[in-house]
């Protein structure tokens, strides 16, 4: 009886076809290929939200940290009209009003001239002037640490992380000061606006200060405030009530800016360089006339 596998005979017939891609093998294919750019990780990115594999906060958080590496420093540092700086010639109680007002936490410090940085104060240690009185603001000081607006965010970060520094001074190509950026500045084109600790409640955005008058937050809500005022401030354009002052001054608001509504005189006391964050009201004897219901800090 003959051998019925010999010893030359090859595998079976039908493995010995070229294997062939069917339409949907195909298909697969391109499904499952790896990205090979950042085109193709965002595109990724972009099928698993809309299948509902992503929420909403965690496709942005991924985005932004990959746009990190293709934005530097001067797309998002406050530019150096904007920044709030010290004179290290000024006594340190003539300086604790102004470091109050804006709430910084960190402060560049000058001397002479407003481009010759010489360090940073950082705001808790003022705590050594209630032991020390007479303790000048020279030696509260710290070094400054400087970079190049051209530095890459996700560069600018892992140094950030590195040195535990959390404020860089940005110089121009000529070595001139052109603004500065907080480690909250870059961690924000990750997360989104990082608000403090009294913006999860819509109640607690407007504080008294004395009489007639109050703190708010810019962020308050227009419904909400002329609940509380008894005002009819408008909100078909805009929800809150920066966004209404931003559009009175046709501009991003700047801290001194002011705008007035009826018998309340609405300025701003903090701001950055996207928006304006906390804004002060007085009630003024009457209404602002036409003419004079706008002012503009100039800076």
């Amino acid at each position: 009886m003959p051998d019925p596998y010999p010893a030359n005979d090859a595998t079976p017939a039908r493995a010995q076809k070229p294997a062939t891609k069917s339409l949907l093998d195909r298909i697969l294919a391109l499904v499952r290929r790896e990205p090979e750019d950042r085109e193709g990780i965002k595109a990724v990115l972009d099928a698993a939200h809309d299948r509902n594999l992503l929420d909403v906060e965690s496709y942005g958080m991924i985005k932004g940290a990959l746009a990190m590496s293709e934005r530097s420093v001067a797309d998002i540092m406050v530019p150096r009209s904007r920044m709030d700086l010290l004179d290290v010639a000024q006594p340190l109680p003539q300086q604790l009003a102004f470091i109050i007002e804006t709430a910084h936490s960190r402060f560049p410090v000058y001397e002479d001239d407003r481009d010759n940085i010489i360090g940073i104060l950082l705001a808790k240690d003022l705590l050594r002037g209630m032991l020390e009185p007479g303790i000048e603001l020279r030696a509260l000081i710290r070094p400054a640490v400087f970079i190049p607006e051209a530095k890459r965010l996700n560069v600018l970060l892992r140094d950030f992380r590195a040195s535990h520094n959390h404020l860089a001074i940005v110089i121009d190509e000529h070595g001139g000061i052109s603004g500065l950026v907080t480690m909250e500045d870059v961690l924000e084109q990750i997360v989104g606006d990082i608000e403090d600790e009294f913006d999860d409640d819509e109640e607690q955005s407007i504080f008294p200060e004395g009489d007639n008058q109050w703190r708010l937050m810019a962020s308050t809500e227009i419904s909400h405030f002329n609940d509380t005022f008894a005002t009819d401030l408008p909100d078909d354009e805009y929800d809150s009530v920066g966004g209404w002052l931003g559009g009175q001054l046709g501009r991003i608001p700047r801290r001194g800016d002011s705008a007035s509504h009826g018998h309340l005189l609405i300025e701003v006391i903090r701001a950055d360089a996207r928006r304006a964050l906390w804004l002060r009201a007085k009630r003024t004897p009457s209404p602002a006339t036409p003419d004079s219901d706008l002012t503009s800090s100039g800076s």
